[in-house]
């Protein structure tokens, strides 16, 4: 018997599944946008404010940043399955960075670039497409059927030009999680399990710089991830990012005030109390899983809340403490890979409920 589509999510009776790597395209578009505006103001400071054109004329580089975008769209439009899409969000990344880059002189009346909001609308505009793209692509569990689809997404551009043997790993991995050939509950699993089957081997692959720097960012990270004394760089870096923002937050209060944006000082002081409260009970945490859990929740109210004020009046200050927290971040994440793995593992000394002493703690 088929199954009752008509019980689906809407999204999915409208033919539009999640992808499983949406949040990497939408993080990846993000930071290729953010690290395009850091490079365009170093550049355009470098080189002291050059314009291109003449005679009245003067070619902004929210022009480039449009055609890049229309670049990337027609790219999406152009080419089916799922090789030209990190492409595209690199292409597209680099045009919304330029795009936005000009946002003061379109909030202004006197088309001022240097409006010091700018920044902090900048920071709160990436940080709201990674919010707003978490919400709506993992809030919920994927439907088997969407990890089907993932899959047959896949196949689609193997059926062109083969796979690799990565592709391959992945399809299988898409199918897996969707319940497999063997499950008669997902409509097509296993027609498109046959269809992987068949599709014949293929070193060719298209660039994808994405995964490519992700692998070697995590590569990296997993190999400071080994160091035994780890937890405590951590402790310390983690600590490290909420003082100096502090400091930041303090010393900007007086300069908030007289602008008339308390709502700010409010913002940035409230988060940073929160922070510090998260950081102390992952100090005294006696639970190897809860203290990162913690760490990252307390460098998350950073990034999140107090950034987004700081860089208002401190942008350089503010992107050097959102580098460091994302490095937190990303050592963190190492950490709760490895226990994760260690509870998994016969012997290793995390209970079954995942609580542990103050020795199962990442060093």
């Amino acid at each position: 018997m088929s199954p009752d589509i008509s019980r689906r999510p809407l999204l999915l009776r409208w033919g539009l599944p999640r992808s499983p790597r949406a949040m990497e395209y939408v993080v990846s578009f993000v930071v290729v946008g953010m690290a395009t505006i850091l490079v365009t103001r170093w550049f355009l400071i470098a080189t002291g404010y050059p314009q291109l054109g003449g005679d009245g004329l003067h070619i902004a580089h929210v022009l480039w940043g449009g055609a890049l975008l229309v670049v990337a769209m027609v790219l999406l439009l152009t080419f089916i399955g799922p090789g030209v899409r990190p492409l595209a969000c690199v292409v597209g990344g680099i045009g919304f960075g330029l795009f936005i880059d000009e946002v003061g002189k379109f909030l202004t009346d006197d088309n001022n670039y240097f409006y010091e909001p700018a920044f902090a609308i900048m920071y709160a505009s990436g940080v709201g497409l990674v919010v707003a793209a978490q919400l709506a692509f993992q809030r919920t569990r994927r439907h088997p059927s969407e990890d089907i689809a993932a899959a047959a997404d896949l196949a689609v551009a193997g059926i062109a030009g083969g796979f690799t043997t990565r592709q391959r790993a992945h399809a299988e991995e898409y199918l897996a999680d969707g319940g497999g050939e063997s499950s008669g509950d997902v409509l097509g699993a296993r027609e498109v399990a046959r269809l992987i089957d068949v599709i014949p081997d293929d070193d060719a692959d298209a660039p994808d710089p994405i995964q490519a720097v992700q692998h070697r960012l995590e590569d990296w990270l997993r190999r400071l991830g080994e160091r035994r004394d780890l937890w405590l760089v951590l402790l310390v870096l983690s600590a490290a990012v909420l003082a100096g923002s502090s400091i930041v937050a303090v010393l900007d209060a007086p300069v908030a005030v007289e602008n008339g944006v308390l709502f700010l000082v409010v913002i940035s002081l409230g988060s940073l109390l929160a922070a510090w409260v998260l950081w102390v009970a992952a100090l005294r945490s006696q639970n190897r899983m809860r203290g990162l859990s913690l760490v990252r929740a307390a460098i998350a109210v950073n990034l999140l809340l107090t950034q987004v004020s700081l860089f208002r009046f401190d942008p350089w200050q503010a992107t050097t403490l959102v580098v460091a927290g994302l490095l937190v971040v990303g050592l963190a994440w190492t950490q709760d890979v490895g226990a994760a793995g260690r509870e998994e593992t016969p012997g290793g000394r995390g209970t079954a409920d995942g609580r542990g002493t103050r020795e199962d703690l990442p060093r």
